[in-house]
């Protein structure tokens, strides 16, 4: 089973496969468990298999091998409609011939709930999304950001434990984008509901989630905090696919008290936290994150310094992002913070860098 779980297992996937062929695994070996009021992201490039899992999860899919269970009840056989999971898509799926009300009510309906009862359910989904004075109006009649605004309400309006999100903000703007992640993360948050939410969006992933899940060749890499996925990635591939990443090849020297002596393809020496390397002589990726590298650094005897030349210096206001060649890595980036005092780096310049060793990580080359 994989590490850090919750306890309860509120959403179980245990040894879950699905090949579509019969040969091909798109999903392998699954064990995954979610908590109750969990917000956990499913973060993968396409192909990944988080789709997949998902619309197992929600029962468009079947799964080849392994059990998929709701609060300790197996629902491999149950049909989509009677899991009682709430589902947001990200081309909405709303009726165009209903008006928004009638969006609403529609899945009450379909649960031989009274009028009266509906009613006062379709009010209070709408209002929870600040969108209680449109339900007289065709989804036509409404913005993209409203549109998902009522997806969203439609999905919550029966009051399902589980909600299902897949990529629901991917056809909006990147402000609207990021004000509904927010609007999102406080619904599931006031409600205490478990939400399960794919995405290719790192940001997205980090800024919404209690855990994030990432998926790569039908597995999960990682599962963690956003936080500590960031922080302290545990291979090559979460390194580079979670925010921006530094990268410098080499060999490891030796591995002494928990930390390694990596020897660059240039020849250069630096220390490095070993995470998935272990012994001299193995080939190591070094991650290095831009803004944990220092440029003319003050860090003490501990750490090694590297001498790098500055190619471009750009402005990006809240932050400089300089761009330098370091041990044949022309790609290398450096972020400071905007400060009065800042010094501005011009192309050609030769300048030192450097980092504290348990910022940087050795992983699989």
């Amino acid at each position: 089973m994989l590490d850090n779980q919750p306890n309860d297992g509120f959403v179980v996937f245990d040894r879950v496969q699905k090949s579509y062929d019969g040969e091909t695994l798109v999903v392998k070996d699954l064990n995954l468990s979610i908590g109750k009021g969990e917000f956990l992201t499913m973060l993968g490039p396409s192909g990944s298999g988080k789709t997949t899992c998902l619309m197992m999860l929600a029962g468009f899919e079947t799964a080849t091998h392994g059990d998929i269970l709701l609060d300790g009840n197996p629902i491999n056989n149950i049909s989509p409609h009677k899991r009682g999971i709430g589902m947001v898509f990200q081309n909405y799926a709303l009726f165009p011939h209903m008006t928004i009300a009638e969006n609403l009510s529609f899945p009450l309906e379909v649960r031989n709930m009274g009028k009266a009862e509906r009613e006062e359910k379709v009010k209070r989904a709408l209002d929870m999304v600040q969108m209680g004075e449109f339900g007289g109006r065709r989804p036509a009649q409404l913005s993209g950001g409203q549109q998902q605004r009522v997806a969203l309400s439609r999905a919550l309006v029966f009051e399902p434990d589980l909600v299902l999100m897949d990529e629901p903000l991917g056809a909006l703007d990147k402000q609207l984008r990021e004000h509904m992640q927010f609007e999102i993360k406080a619904i599931a948050d006031n409600l205490g509901i478990t939400v399960v939410y794919v995405t290719h969006d790192q940001t997205e992933a980090l800024t919404m989630s209690d855990r994030v899940a990432v998926f790569e060749d039908g597995r999960i890499q990682q599962l963690a905090p956003p936080d500590q996925l960031y922080e302290e990635p545990q291979n090559s591939f979460v390194a580079q696919f979670i925010g921006e990443n530094n990268t410098l090849e080499g060999t490891i020297q030796e591995i002494k008290d928990g930390i390694a002596l990596v020897k660059l393809d240039d020849g250069s020496l630096i220390d490095a936290k070993p995470i998935n390397v272990d012994k001299a002589g193995d080939r190591t990726q070094i991650s290095i994150r831009p803004e944990r590298v220092e440029i003319n650094p003050d860090l003490g005897a501990s750490a090694h310094t590297l001498k790098a030349e500055v190619l471009e210096f750009i402005y990006m206001g809240d932050v400089f992002r300089t761009r330098l060649r370091v041990a044949g890595n022309d790609n290398f980036i450096v972020k400071t913070r905007n400060r009065a005092d800042q010094q501005r780096l011009e192309p050609g310049t030769q300048v030192d860098i450097g980092w504290l060793p348990q910022d940087c990580r050795a992983l699989d080359a």
